[in-house]
């Protein structure tokens, strides 16, 4: 397990970008928080490979109910990743392990 962050570091609903080795793979991704609960993905749109984020650490919408691409303006949804709007529909983020334990956010041995 490695560390991503505090989980206090995220609002409700919130998001937190990172960048961190794991198993010797350098790892860009993100958490979201919303309701309580937490999920992560690879900071890479399904449509181009680019990353989501044009401001640190701001994923969501300004309503904070979707993640937003900020380069071609993709909508997802926050619990599973599915794009719902815009040039991907029906792709997916890809999702990353995580555990929240002690009230932090690590990030799971991915395969």
């Amino acid at each position: 397990m490695t560390l991503i962050c505090a989980a206090e570091r995220l609002s409700d609903p919130g998001s937190f970008g990172f960048s961190l080795e794991s198993a010797g793979e350098r790892v860009e991704g993100f958490v979201v928080r919303r309701d309580g609960e937490f999920f992560a993905y690879r900071n890479s749109c399904p449509h181009t490979g680019s990353p989501l984020d044009w401001v640190d650490h701001q994923f969501l919408d300004i309503e904070g109910t979707l993640i937003q691409c900020a380069v071609h303006d993709a909508r997802f949804l926050i619990d599973t990743g599915e794009c719902i709007f815009g040039p991907c529909p029906g792709q997916s983020l890809e999702s990353l392990p995580i555990k929240i334990l002690d009230q932090n956010i690590y990030l799971l041995s991915i395969d």
